[in-house]
């Protein structure tokens, strides 16, 4: 039986999951505000409104389908990756989603909000020129190792120099 296992893995252990996507940021925005899990100190809390589109059907090099016999399901989930005086690599997730085999796997999303909060463990954000988004993906398999797929493209933007004092967003 392993070793029945075994030979279905290896059918699709070694094939290529990555997919173009296109990110495209309409909003950035800033605050400092107070966190609640050090001693009185602020942090910066980012918001962003973002555009996701990506055809995670089929795959970039070839047009085999990213859902074949061994994948239940696609984990997908947008990170910010930046670095601050502090922390040389920062990774924080700001949206997620599960794709059932059998859903759409066209994703066109308009003006989304990040999903979870965006803070950073200091002041790190404020002026930061450099922050990556990335959609990347985890392979739920039926048999197997659990791979990261990294979507190819990505988008850099720059958070602003003055933080926001409004209440909304």
């Amino acid at each position: 039986m392993a070793a029945l296992t075994f030979g279905c893995f290896i059918t699709t252990a070694f094939k290529d999951r990555s997919v173009p996507v296109d990110i495209h940021v309409s909003k950035v925005m800033i605050k400092n505000v107070d966190d609640f899990t050090g001693p009185r100190e602020r942090s910066d809390l980012g918001f962003v409104t973002f555009d996701i589109s990506a055809n995670i059907l089929l795959t970039e090099q070839t047009t085999a389908p990213i859902f074949d016999w061994n994948v239940k399901e696609l984990f997908l989930y947008l990170t910010a990756e930046y670095a601050t005086k502090s922390n040389a690599l920062n990774q924080v997730v700001l949206w997620d989603k599960i794709v059932l085999r059998g859903d759409n796997t066209k994703l066109n999303l308009k003006d989304v909000k990040s999903k979870y909060f965006f803070f950073d463990d200091g002041n790190g954000l404020r002026a930061n020129k450099n922050i990556t988004l990335t959609l990347s993906w985890n392979v739920v398999p039926n048999a197997g190792i659990l791979p990261l797929v990294m979507g190819s493209g990505h988008k850099s933007l720059a958070f602003p120099e003055t933080y926001e004092t409004a209440k909304s967003y």
